[in-house]
């Protein structure tokens, strides 16, 4: 089932001050991206949950798997010998993690008021092929974004400059008339140092105030 949102003034066509390429992350700023939840939801004592935390959200591998140079059951089998936990547990939590992806509605309705005051939109994110897959699947609002950058795809991460060349050169973006929101401070830092306008992502609200602030929202 797909996820529809609609809102009244949505179909408004309003025009910003400020015509801007305004690039989103998507796990923490378009959906909710909260791993102690997801890993308490199937491991009952704090103790591993600790454990999986660190040896396998927090580890290298986590990143191959947003890379897309690491297979999941690789993964999962390289995590279990780590951490001595069961290959069934862990392949579990893994599995569970697309859903775990929850839209963060405040986000979505801002995306789609970007949209309807002229900004072209683009998603630039860290993600694993089952997550970007599932929410694909499963919403409708990827269709405000002109283009779409995923690590898994390109074999290429945040906060590594290539994708960030990869995102300008791709679609033909001026740095210096992009924003890029993320809410992890060392993808905005290499955003900066190429010339790329940012909003540190805390809320919708406060993304919406900074945006306001900039021009590229008109009440």
């Amino acid at each position: 089932m797909v996820v529809k949102y609609e809102a009244d003034w949505i179909l408004r066509r309003w025009k910003s001050e400020v015509a801007l390429n305004i690039v989103f992350d998507l796990d923490g700023v378009v959906v909710r991206w909260e791993p102690e939840a997801l890993i308490a939801d199937v491991f009952d004592d704090p103790q591993v949950c600790r454990v999986v935390h660190s040896g396998f959200v927090g580890h290298p591998d986590w990143v191959e798997l947003d890379r897309g140079t690491l297979a999941p059951e690789d993964a999962i089998a390289r995590a279990s010998e780590r951490t001595g936990l069961p290959h069934f547990e862990l392949a579990e939590f893994l599995r569970r993690v697309p859903s775990g992806l929850v839209a963060i509605t405040d986000t979505v309705e801002l995306l789609y008021r970007l949209k309807a005051q002229g900004h072209s939109l683009y998603c630039l994110s860290n993600m694993h092929f089952a997550s970007i897959e599932y929410l694909e699947r499963t919403h409708d609002f990827f269709d405000v974004f002109t283009g779409k950058v995923i690590s898994c795809r390109l074999n290429m991460c945040k906060p590594e400059p290539k994708i960030y060349s990869h995102l300008l050169e791709t679609y033909g973006l001026d740095a210096a008339d992009t924003v890029f929101i993320d809410d992890v401070e060392v993808n905005l830092t290499t955003a900066r140092y190429m010339g790329i306008q940012i909003i540190r992502f805390e809320n919708p609200f406060q993304c919406t105030d900074e945006l306001r602030a900039i021009g590229c929202i008109l009440e």
